[in-house]
């Protein structure tokens, strides 16, 4: 019996926590089919490590994802990022036969870095005598 892997990943104030173990293929987002996301652009994003990895691995597997806070495409990147972690270490503890976890993991490394490392980056704090961050409001010197 193939272990279940528990990964996750975190875009802006989005997290998600992703659930990879043997199955049919099967991909949730909390707890509702890959297919039915709306936008559009947000599955695309969702699908990219899915596409890059083997088919082979993608229909021998299913993958649950809960994801909560941030906006629609910072959870899509959570999301992703949670997805590609959790196949390539499934491949990693598992080895099913056929199938090399450094391939996969150095063909995500080369489309994009944010399929497997967390963005770091965070919204600014609110400063005194302004509106946001950085924007201040205006001085008159009459």
């Amino acid at each position: 019996m193939a272990k279940a892997i528990n990964t996750s990943g975190k875009r802006k104030s989005a997290i998600a926590r992703a659930t990879v173990k043997s199955g049919v293929g099967k991909v949730r987002i909390n707890r509702k089919p890959l297919e039915l996301m709306d936008p559009e652009l947000a599955r695309l994003k969702i699908i990219e490590p899915l596409a890059l990895a083997d088919k082979s691995l993608v229909n021998k597997v299913d993958i649950d994802v809960i994801v909560s806070g941030g906006g629609i495409m910072g959870q899509a990147d959570a999301c992703r990022t949670a997805i590609a972690r959790g196949l390539v270490e499934y491949l990693r503890v598992n080895k099913p036969r056929g199938s090399d976890f450094k391939a996969l993991e150095s063909a995500y490394r080369q489309r994009d870095r944010s399929l497997l490392v967390n963005d770091p980056r965070r919204k600014m704090p609110k400063r005194p005598m302004g509106r946001g961050a950085r924007k201040k409001r205006q001085k008159s010197y009459r």
